[in-house]
């Protein structure tokens, strides 16, 4: 969030932990909501909001993710990172639970343009993880790649 504030966003977190938010308050509007047994907090109406970036690190809420890329507006980015399959050899988080399975990240963002994937092991610290960067297609764009739609040609 401190990153994101100095250059000028606005920056909302959500956590359950009233104690994490302590020190993002003073970088954007802070959250404390349990998602995970409760309802998504950000609304608007019977949508969620959406925002022009979502960043998701070391969690894995497979419910949550429809709504995840649902909050993205149209040309928005996904930022996602956390532990893949293998973790459990290095460390926490070990439960297949908390882990994601091989090109799950894929799966999840498949109506969105991918910009970027990994899925594999880093040394520092040693642990396993998917990432990806995605971006949600404008309508506009969506038009344009129409497979009806012919390319102008300049004469």
């Amino acid at each position: 969030m401190q990153w994101f504030t100095s250059h000028g966003f606005s920056t909302t977190g959500i956590d359950r932990s009233a104690e994490a938010l302590t020190s993002a308050r003073q970088y954007g509007t802070s959250i404390e909501a349990d998602i995970e047994n409760g309802h998504w907090p950000l609304m608007d109406g019977l949508l969620p909001q959406q925002f022009d970036v979502v960043i998701v690190i070391n969690y894995l809420w497979r419910m949550l993710m429809p709504t995840l890329i649902q909050c993205l507006a149209p040309g928005g980015l996904l930022l996602y990172e956390t532990f893949a399959i293998g973790n459990a050899c290095v460390g926490k988080p070990s439960r297949p639970d908390f882990l994601l399975q091989p090109g799950e990240l894929l799966k999840v963002c498949q109506s969105l343009h991918i910009v970027a994937y990994e899925d594999g092991f880093l040394n520092q610290p040693e642990r396993f993880v998917q990432r990806i960067a995605a971006i949600r297609q404008t309508h506009d764009i969506d038009k344009f790649r129409s497979p009806d739609r012919h390319p102008l040609s300049l004469k």
